[in-house]
């Protein structure tokens, strides 16, 4: 008899980074340890992911209360789970997921699966005495991600005039984690100086980038530029920079057309905006970009493939949407060399190491990422290790929802001591 059985399975409402509800699952074990874990939920979503319960009931949180969601764990969840093994991930997700029964786990909804999946794997780590990374990953789960922070928040996720959703720096100069979290701290600082200066506005968006009154890309990374070389690193050399388009929100399905309303009002079919990255590309070290082109425009998304897949990572987020079926179609049809790992997208922790394990297999690149709404919960910043991913997306240098993760790796990679390895290389400092 195993001292790991679970005994205890709860479930509560809490609140996210934007100050909406989201689930919290909280497991006892017979040995009386317990765990929890809280879910994020995204702004900017594709159509395919996992579906977030919600209670839409417009006079409470304006219809974004989770009770459904926190019933469904305490009525139909936790009888199944009870005396269940929690360190058996596959076994307590397989159960979660014949529960529910849906394709897209509209039953008893992708925040009431995945709360109990990240908790399960939380509790039994500290169970048998592990650290949640190597408990994941094992003793081969040593590299600590290169930080692709979000500097300047545009999009759905900030007012700021911008089309585009995030202008990233990406400090893969840097000689571990630490000091590449250094370097984009002191960045993002001199940014904030630079916009006083030019009186351009120091709010911060859903991320914590700041949201400046820019209205065009090429503003936005010349602004990272000065502010990079103004905190003393070399563009090109020390730090690098991504942009995540989010392109499904510009995209016109009827017309085929991309549109841009924040910043000016023009159109672009795809070719012409892949032009528009082209030159980005001339003009910036530029060495990632994501969701480039919208989910349905896969088309768009094979020309850019061909034009920039040579030269430039391109993540696939809502085009995949964490799901190896999404995943497989690309593969075959040659789109993207990269996904974005987001857990609540596909509602399992088992689910989203099956599809890394398809991604690593076929060599597309891996990189974790947070959600725009967000909490303290650093769960990410172990299982970006875990999978040695090598990237990770967790937002800018402020509001501790983003630095719960920071601050979690910096202690990882005190954990690993001179066994961490950091990042991966990218652009001008590629050597795979």
């Amino acid at each position: 008899m195993t001292n790991t059985l679970i005994r205890k399975v709860l479930a509560r409402q809490v609140l996210d980074s934007r100050g909406n509800p989201t689930v919290e699952a909280e497991i006892h074990l017979d040995n009386g340890i317990s765990a929890t874990a809280i879910v994020p939920s995204g702004a900017s979503t594709g159509s395919h992911e996992a579906l977030e319960l919600r209670d839409n009931d417009k006079s409470r949180y304006g219809g974004k209360e989770v009770g459904k969601a926190v019933h469904n764990i305490k009525s139909r969840i936790a009888p199944e789970l009870i005396g269940k093994d929690a360190t058996d991930q596959a076994e307590i997700d397989r159960i979660l997921i014949a529960l529910d029964g849906s394709k897209n786990k509209s039953v008893l909804g992708a925040n009431a699966i995945l709360a109990v999946s990240l908790c399960v794997a939380r509790v039994a780590a500290k169970a048998v005495g592990l650290p949640l990374f190597k408990y994941l990953g094992g003793a081969q789960a040593i590299t600590l991600p290169v930080p692709f922070a979000n500097l300047i928040n545009g999009g759905v996720h900030s007012d700021a005039p911008l089309d585009f959703q995030e202008f990233m720096v990406v400090p893969l100069g840097a000689p571990s984690f630490k000091e590449g979290l250094r370097y984009g701290v002191e960045i993002f600082h001199a940014l904030k100086t630079i916009l006083q200066e030019k009186k351009l506005g120091t709010g911060i968006g859903d991320e914590g980038g700041f949201a400046p009154s820019v209205a065009s890309a090429d503003q936005a990374f010349g602004l990272l530029m000065e502010a990079t070389e103004k905190a003393g690193y070399k563009p090109a050399k020390d730090v690098f920079y991504a942009l995540d388009a989010a392109a499904t929100e510009l995209y016109d399905q009827n017309s085929k057309v991309y549109g841009f309303k924040k910043s000016q009002p023009i159109q672009l079919i795809s070719s012409h905006l892949i032009e528009l990255y082209q030159e980005l590309a001339r003009k910036y070290p530029l060495v990632s970009i994501e969701d480039g082109m919208a989910e349905n425009d896969w088309e768009g998304w094979k020309q850019l493939t061909q034009q920039l897949g040579g030269t430039l990572q391109l993540v696939g987020d809502d085009l995949f949407v964490t799901n190896k079926e999404f995943l497989k179609k690309g593969i075959e049809e040659k789109i993207a060399n990269a996904i974005l790992i987001k857990v609540n997208q596909v509602g399992t922790l088992t689910e989203t190491f099956q599809t890394v394990e398809m991604a690593k297999k076929h060599g597309y690149r891996v990189m974790v990422s947070h959600r725009s709404g967000e909490s303290e919960d650093p769960f990410i910043a172990d299982l970006a290790v875990a999978l040695n991913a090598g990237q990770i997306k967790t937002g800018s240098f402020c509001r501790s929802d983003r630095l719960s993760k920071y601050n979690q790796l910096l202690r990882i990679e005190e954990l690993l001591g001179e066994n961490a390895v950091y990042g991966i290389k990218l652009g001008d400092s590629k050597d795979d």
